[in-house]
This record gives C-alpha cells, structure tokens and sequence, in this order.
C-alpha cells in the first residue's frame, strides 16, 4: 500500500468515526434545530468574547503607554531631586 493510499485510508476512517458522532449527537439531541441553535449561541458567544478580548488587549496596551509615561517623568522628577539635593549639600 502506498503512502497516499494509506493516508486515504486513514482519512476514510475517520471522516467515518466523524460521521458516527454526528449522527449519535443528533440522536441524543432527538432535535437537530436545537443542536443548531445552541451551536449558533456558542459561535455568537465565541464573537462576543473575542470582541471583548480584543478590547482588554487594547487597553492594556493604552495603560502599559500610560505607565510607561508615568514611570519616565517620576525617574526624571527623581533625578531633579537628586540634583537638587546635590546643590543643596554643596552649599
């Protein structure tokens, strides 16, 4: 048996496990209507998420800039301090 011939095998068997699934899903489901729609809800609820994934990403990133600005002008304000103080122990 050849290599594509095996991978053809393979890939049979399991689009067939994949069609047995299925099928016993919507066996315990009794209702593919609802199966669709719960599936429909959870692909709402995955955009849904993604969205305010994105959104938290975003703002972490606008209150990493905001840190990051605050962090230099107290090592700035701390280094005139410094100076300062260093002027004032000179006298």
């Amino acid at each position: 048996m050849s290599v594509s011939e095996s991978a053809a095998a393979r890939f049979v068997k399991a689009v067939q496990r994949l069609e047995g699934a299925v099928e016993g899903l919507f066996e315990r489901t009794g209702n593919p209507g609802l199966l669709r729609q719960e599936l429909n809800a959870m692909m709402e609820d995955r955009t849904k998420l993604a969205e305010q994934l994105d959104e938290s990403l975003a703002r972490e990133k606008e209150l990493q800039a905001l840190a990051d600005e605050a962090s230099e002008a107290l090592g700035a304000a701390i280094e005139e301090v410094r100076a300062a103080l260093g002027r004032e122990g000179r006298r």
